[in-house]
C-alpha cells in the first residue's frame, strides 16, 4: 500500500513538472542612453519574476559594453555626465539587487571599461570581466540563450 502511495505521489510531482517551461535569455546593453539603460535593467527583474512567477525558470545573462559599462563602476560620478548621474545610479542598484539572483551572470567588456577610463579596482565585486564580450555574448547565444539587445 505504501508503495502504491509513493508511485502516486511521484507521478503527481513529475506531472505537475512536465509543463514547466526553462528559459535562457542573454541581454546585451551597448546603449549610451543613462535613462533608457536604467528602465531596461528594471525590466529585466520583472521578466525574471514573471516568468517564475507562472512555475517557468529562468537562466539570464547580461553582457554590458561601450557606454553601458559606467553603471559597473564604483565611482560612476567621475565618468558620467550630470544629467544623468541619477539615471546611472538607479541602473546601478537594479544591477545590484539582480546580481543577488542565483540564475543571473552579470560580465562587463574589459575594453569597454579600458575605453571608459574604468579601472578594474573600481569595478562591483559581483561582475565578471570579459577580455570581450561579444565573445561571451556568441558563447550564450550558442548555448540556446536568446538575445535581447538594448542599444
Amino acid at each position: 500500500m505504501n508503495n502504491i502511495r509513493l508511485i502516486c505521489l511521484i507521478l503527481i510531482l513529475f506531472l505537475s513538472n512536465v509543463n514547466a517551461s526553462e528559459y535562457k535569455s542573454v541581454f546585451d546593453c551597448s546603449s549610451s542612453d543613462a535613462q533608457y539603460i536604467a528602465s531596461r535593467i528594471s525590466l529585466i527583474d520583472k521578466t525574471i519574476d514573471m516568468i517564475e512567477n507562472d512555475g517557468d525558470s529562468i537562466k539570464v545573462a547580461l553582457t554590458l559594453h561601450g557606454a553601458c559599462v559606467a553603471m559597473v563602476s564604483s565611482s560612476y560620478e567621475d565618468i558620467t555626465a550630470d544629467e544623468d548621474l541619477k539615471y546611472i545610479q538607479k541602473a546601478q542598484e537594479r544591477l545590484i539587487s539582480l546580481s543577488k539572483r542565483k540564475n543571473v551572470e552579470i560580465v562587463a567588456c574589459a575594453m569597454s571599461l579600458n575605453a571608459n577610463a574604468i579601472e578594474k579596482e573600481e569595478v562591483l565585486p559581483f561582475i565578471h570581466i570579459s577580455k570581450n564580450s561579444f565573445i561571451d555574448t556568441i558563447k550564450y547565444q550558442n548555448h540556446g540563450y536568446a538575445l535581447m539587445t538594448f542599444k
